[in-house]
This record gives structure tokens, C-alpha cells and sequence, in this order.
């Protein structure tokens, strides 16, 4: 499982270079993305699961690509959101097509049965129920 993960990462970092773009970038842009307004910092660390400074760090990437803005929060001048710029939401297609072309990568050696069984055993792995915790 390890060094089919590892090969997983290296095979998506390939597909993302042309895009300009970090793995932990594109996954805060979806993250972005997926919220139904712009969301906070603090937001998207709790997501994310990770302090506030690493998102900070992320934003800042993002925002010198044109992919984010920092925007005030309309209730709260103390607030800062994170919304996508025009140029964020074509990254993001981007995006679905470099990792649908990774995905692509991974599975080519399987056959359409051995892909429908693979994501039988996938499925079953990352939602355990809830009587087998986390």
C-alpha cells in the first residue's frame, strides 16, 4: 500500500507540473471550491486539518498565481475570506483533466474487470462503517 501510494504522488506531481500548481495547492483550491462561499483561513485549516500558517503559506501561492483573492468578509471587517478568481476556476478544469490522466496512468496495466473489482475493494477500504472507528 505504501509504494503504491508513493507511486500515486509521484504520478499526480507529474500530471500537476504543466498546470504550475503544487498537490497541496490543488487540493486547497477544491477545497475552495467546495464551500458555498468563499470560506476563511481558519476554515480551511480545520478542513484541511492542518495550523492556520500552512494555509497561509498555500493563499499566498495561490494568490500570486491570480487563483485566489483575499476578500473582506461583509459581517466582519476582521475577516478575510479566500474566493476563486476567474483564473482559479480554469486551473481547477485543469486540474480534473491532469489527475483524470493520472487516474488514467495507474489503471492502464488493469483490465475493466479487474478495475471493477479494484473499486469493489477501494469503496469497502475508505468507509469501513461506522463499527470500525475513524
Amino acid at each position: 500500500m505504501l509504494r503504491l501510494t508513493r507511486r500515486l504522488h509521484r504520478i499526480q506531481k507529474r500530471h500537476l507540473e504543466p498546470v504550475g500548481i503544487t498537490p497541496a495547492q490543488s487540493r486547497l483550491l477544491r477545497m475552495v471550491a467546495h464551500f458555498g462561499e468563499p470560506p476563511r483561513m481558519a476554515d480551511l485549516a480545520a478542513r484541511l486539518e492542518v495550523v492556520p500558517r500552512a494555509v497561509t503559506s498555500l493563499v499566498d501561492g495561490l494568490e500570486a498565481g491570480d487563483r485566489v483573492r483575499r476578500v473582506p468578509d461583509p459581517s466582519n471587517r476582521r475577516v478575510v475570506r479566500i474566493e476563486l478568481t476567474d483564473t482559479g476556476r480554469a486551473t481547477l478544469r485543469e486540474l480534473r483533466s491532469a489527475r483524470r490522466a493520472a487516474a488514467e496512468d495507474i489503471l492502464a496495466p488493469l483490465t475493466v474487470e479487474q478495475r471493477e473489482v479494484l473499486e469493489g475493494l477501494l469503496s469497502a477500504l475508505a468507509d469501513p462503517g461506522p463499527e470500525r472507528g475513524c
